[in-house]
């Protein structure tokens, strides 16, 4: 399959999220063909979690943990990513139940 580009990811993913009622905000807003993305999950209890799209060695792109723990120290891991990308995008998804949606297929 075809990766989409990354605005239009962004888009499709944020889409999905609001049919599912879970809210999601744009935290940085990256090059819109070719930047990576980052998703910040937050169970809103002081904590997150941070994924990042990996390359597998049989040529997959599963996310990965980036970062976890206190929301503060995940929100300064996006912002080193941000000084070293500034193309990078940072999504937020807020779920007391921790769903990402990231596991689900149809968007890669």
């Amino acid at each position: 399959m075809s990766r989409l580009a990354s605005g239009l990811w962004v888009q499709a993913y944020l889409r999905r999220l609001q049919i599912e009622a879970i809210p999601a905000y744009v935290l940085a807003h990256g090059d819109e063909t070719a930047g990576a993305i980052l998703v910040k999950l937050s169970p809103l209890d002081g904590t997150a979690t941070l994924f990042q799209r990996v390359m597998a060695m049989d040529g997959s792109r599963p996310w990965d943990v980036l970062a976890e723990g206190a929301e503060a120290e995940v929100d300064a891991a996006i912002t080193r990513q941000r000084a070293f990308d500034p193309d990078l995008w940072a999504i937020e998804v807020e779920s007391r139940e921790r769903r990402h949606m990231l596991d689900e297929p149809g968007l890669d």
